[in-house]
């Protein structure tokens, strides 16, 4: 009678482990269903707080250029500074906070506060056609939005991203600058299709229409290439730059596992070269690049550049590396140093191809040094193929594009 109770105990444990060891069912509605839902709060996730960042991230540039402008307004000497001041003020934020804050950032701060003053973003469309009451000034306003806290008052004014900000700052026609604000807002247009929209001159074509409804409608859609993935918007250069975040990634792991072999190989084969950085952010005009990877060669003192195509060399990869390399001679490359070079390397699956940009050296005779002391481009591009193969029987970036 003693050893019932004992089975049923035993019973009961091994119906929890066969119930434990169970395979989950993941074949099923039910759990689809459940990976579904996740995913879908976490792509909500991330875009929620790329808005939330990308909204104080705008008032606080606001702000900024405010504090800028009325620094200069106090008084004729100040105002002289000008783009002294500018190039002061870069340097100790740069030396406090990072990247973010250098002279074309600062300048942008301040042209982003003259061109949306505090009359014209802080009034109610109820009161936009209500003139200002005499003796209020725009430090009044100020004053009252700081009891309301004032980032999050300034953020509520702006929601539009800060570089969808700094894309409509390029239109110097106002009436075009506020018709690409407000179809944005109304169109919920992603910053791809605000520069598609102005750079199609969307403004210009929608004023001389005589259907303009029509324009606008069309106009209104969007295209495939103008959506922005979650990832993407939490990896924004400003939002990283705001948030004082390093931006070292490759969206693609072939991509990724390419660049990491060829840093090995490059460091590998002798002394020379020397490891500069990977995924290397420079910035022209209002455009955000990146080189895959940047060494710096002892014996030709120059820095050399790498690119990595998964795809066919075209002329414009050639266009891109010469580029990059009148960059990095006016801004990473020291008086002392020669001009840097720059290699383009195409992993396209039948065939790879290796080739030195040399267009922008002085002479012959230093591009023939060039050529004698860095790795033969053929040795380069068959490294580049088997390493391909290899990385895709083991599965990696199989079924990518």
């Amino acid at each position: 009678m003693m050893r019932k109770p004992v089975r049923r105990k035993a019973s009961a444990a091994l119906a929890r482990n066969a119930s434990a060891a169970a395979p989950v069912p993941s074949g099923t509605e039910p759990y689809r269903g459940l990976v579904g839902g996740i995913e879908a709060l976490l792509e909500q996730a991330r875009r929620t707080s790329a808005r939330a960042v990308n909204a104080l991230m705008t008032a606080t540039y606001w702000e900024i250029g405010r504090r800028i402008v009325e620094y200069e307004q106090q008084g004729k000497a100040r105002a002289e500074y000008g783009e002294a001041l500018l190039k002061q003020l870069a340097a100790d934020l740069t030396s406090r906070f990072g990247r973010g804050f250098g002279v074309v950032n600062l300048s942008q701060m301040k042209k982003f506060y003259l061109l949306w003053p505090p009359r014209q973003i802080f009034q109610t469309p109820s009161e936009e056609s209500r003139p200002t009451p005499s003796g209020t000034s725009d430090g009044t306003i100020l004053q009252t939005l700081s009891a309301e806290s004032h980032l999050a008052g300034i953020a509520r004014c702006f929601p539009l991203p800060w570089s969808a900000y700094v894309r409509l700052l390029a239109v110097k026609n106002e009436h075009a600058r506020r018709f690409y604000e407000t179809e944005a807002l109304r169109g919920g247009w992603s910053v791809r299709q605000i520069d598609r929209q102005i750079e199609s001159q969307f403004y210009e074509r929608t004023a001389l229409s005589r259907n303009k409804a029509a324009m606008l409608k069309k106009g209104a859609r969007a295209r495939p290439e103008d959506a922005v993935a979650a990832e993407e918007e939490v990896k924004d250069p400003y939002v990283l730059e705001f948030l004082g975040l390093r931006d070292e990634y490759s969206e693609m792991e072939l991509e990724q596992a390419l660049i990491r072999h060829l840093e090995s190989f490059l460091l590998e084969l002798g002394g020379d070269f020397c490891f500069a950085g990977r995924q290397k952010r420079l910035r022209i005009g209002d455009e955000w690049f990146r080189v895959d990877l940047v060494f710096y060669h002892r014996r030709l003192r120059c820095l050399v550049l790498i690119d990595l195509k998964l795809g066919r060399f075209t002329h414009a990869d050639a266009g891109q590396m010469h580029t990059y390399l009148n960059y990095a001679a006016e801004h990473w490359t020291r008086p002392d140093e020669n001009p840097p070079v720059g290699l383009i390397l195409c992993a396209q699956r039948d065939e790879a191809l290796a080739r030195y940009a040399l267009g922008n050296l002085p002479n012959k005779v230093l591009a023939a040094e060039y050529r004698t002391v860095l790795p033969d481009e053929k040795l380069l591009a068959a490294d580049l193929q088997k390493t391909r193969r290899m990385l895709e029987r083991r599965g990696i970036g199989r079924g990518r594009k």
